[in-house]
């Protein structure tokens, strides 16, 4: 438990964090602090970052003490990969499909609006191209791998996850600034508006899963680098 006494919090990274102390993801998403692609820095070096006190970081998730622990903890690693399939791969897919057409859409109807989202439905196809790239070889190669309870054989494919997770954190990050922080014009349609509600969702979606496998699942193979 984390308490005024613990040093967990100046010890434990970000990601460390997010996956060990309940709710601690919400609070990172408020403060809009990445613990998944980034999870592995101090959370002062995160303030700092984001231009927070450290101190602001702190009180919020010293005030989750007490919840339960995050679910994925207890899970086997079986039951932990059937969670990935269906929470976040089987999801993405059906999403992603959905958020490219209206991004075309959305960008085609106001192509003369200054804050349009141009480039917008042309990198949503850019990441479901190599998240489907990135999928299969979770579900083809590395889950069954680990379902089989492989060991240091698994460091080389999970070390190219771990890169890949890397280049899915540097899409997020233009997602963001393509959509002005998911934000549309206060004069924006209905379609321009679920285009923005749904790629939040997908952002917070996939730095769920990234957290997730580089957090939880990953460690159970190979040891997490050292910040």
């Amino acid at each position: 438990m984390i308490t005024q006494t613990n040093p967990d919090l100046d010890r434990l990274s970000v990601g460390e964090l997010a996956a060990t102390l309940p709710d601690a993801t919400a609070v990172f998403r408020k403060f809009k602090v990445n613990f998944c692609c980034r999870g592995d820095i101090r959370l002062a070096d995160a303030a700092r970052q984001r231009g927070l006190k450290a101190s602001e970081l702190e009180e919020a998730l010293r005030a989750l003490e007490g919840s339960d622990a995050p679910p994925s903890l207890s899970m086997g690693t079986n039951e932990l990969i059937d969670h990935i399939l269906s929470r976040f791969h089987e999801v993405h897919r059906r999403e992603l499909t959905e958020l490219v057409a209206l991004a075309r859409k959305v960008e085609a109807v106001h192509a003369n609006h200054p804050q349009a989202p141009h480039g917008l439905a042309d990198l949503l196809q850019q990441m479901r191209g190599e998240l489907e790239v990135y999928m299969k070889k979770e579900e083809l190669i590395l889950f069954p791998a680990m379902r089989r309870g492989a060991g240091a054989s698994l460091d080389a494919p999970i070390a190219q996850m771990r890169h890949d997770h890397n280049d899915h954190g540097e899409h997020l990050r233009r997602l963001e600034a393509l959509t002005n922080d998911f934000t549309p014009p206060g004069e924006a349609c209905r379609s321009w508006q679920a285009l923005y509600t749904g790629t939040a969702k997908l952002s917070e979606d996939l730095m769920e899963h990234v957290h997730l496998e580089n957090y939880v699942l990953f460690p159970r193979f190979q040891e997490i680098p050292t910040p």
